[in-house]
């Protein structure tokens, strides 16, 4: 069988309460799509139902697929996992409250077709329309840290930290099989990693809103993400695109 031409990874960690509409609307928009797809999630160790709401619906619907990965590792993990295992043209690792409309791939499908093989949904952009807001406490820190990024890491990107990424497959397996951190510093090591490898990535506006529930403890997980930003800027080029078993 052919490769579908999309595949949504959705990492998912205790998501009972807001699984089940996420699976219906990715399968009421992609249902009416004219290109092949399927999705995949990828639950992390999750201790609540999520997994047999997961299990359930791909029961009826067959081109969605549950990964249940055992014990939890964290959402580096399962995306990695995801992104590695998964096979499509194209894999878009997508949040599980689709805080960015699924319909947003259209605008990275744009950014694609015009020659980059890696389209990041953004934030901040002039361009983008933020529909809800995060608390201005979470907002001003998600600023400050992405500051931080773009100083020592990816400069120029506004928001490494939009879980909504798209990426054709050749360069997911690149980059992702380098990738070492199982935390929420993923996102900006998987960026690092494909700048160092001379991808082209483009950033996106869209359209987004905040959900209620973040896994993310900001002074907790902040202070790590830090610490891992400066462990991977002291790593060099060469450390960063060490393949992750010969690490």
């Amino acid at each position: 069988m052919s490769k579908p031409r999309l595949a949504v990874v959705v990492p998912a960690y205790n998501e009972q309460d807001r699984i089940s509409p996420t699976l219906q609307r990715l399968s009421e928009y992609l249902g009416a799509q004219s290109y092949t797809w399927k999705v995949v999630v990828v639950s992390d160790g999750s201790r609540d139902g999520t997994a047999k709401i997961v299990q359930d619906f791909a029961g009826g619907h067959p081109n969605f697929e549950l990964v249940d990965s055992q014990p939890n590792r964290g959402k580096g993990f399962v995306v990695r996992k995801g992104m590695l295992e998964t096979e499509a043209e194209w894999l878009l690792f997508s949040d599980a409250d689709l805080a960015a409309p699924i319909e947003e791939v259209e605008k990275l499908w744009k950014a694609v077709d015009e020659g980059a093989p890696i389209a990041i949904g953004s934030r901040p952009l002039k361009e983008s329309n933020l529909e809800i807001r995060q608390p201005w406490y979470r907002e001003m820190a998600g600023r400050s840290f992405n500051l931080a990024v773009q100083l020592m890491a990816v400069k120029g990107i506004k928001d490494t930290q939009c879980g909504f990424k798209l990426f054709r497959q050749d360069v997911a397996r690149d980059v992702f099989s380098r990738c070492k951190l199982d935390g929420f510093g993923f996102d900006f090591e998987s960026l690092m990693i494909a700048r160092d490898l001379g991808y082209k990535i483009a950033e996106v506006p869209i359209r987004w809103s905040h959900q209620e529930g973040s896994k993310v403890n900001m002074l907790r997980d902040g202070v790590k993400m830090l610490g891992e930003l400066v462990k991977l800027r002291a790593a060099g080029k060469k450390g960063r695109l060490r393949p992750r078993d010969e690490r």
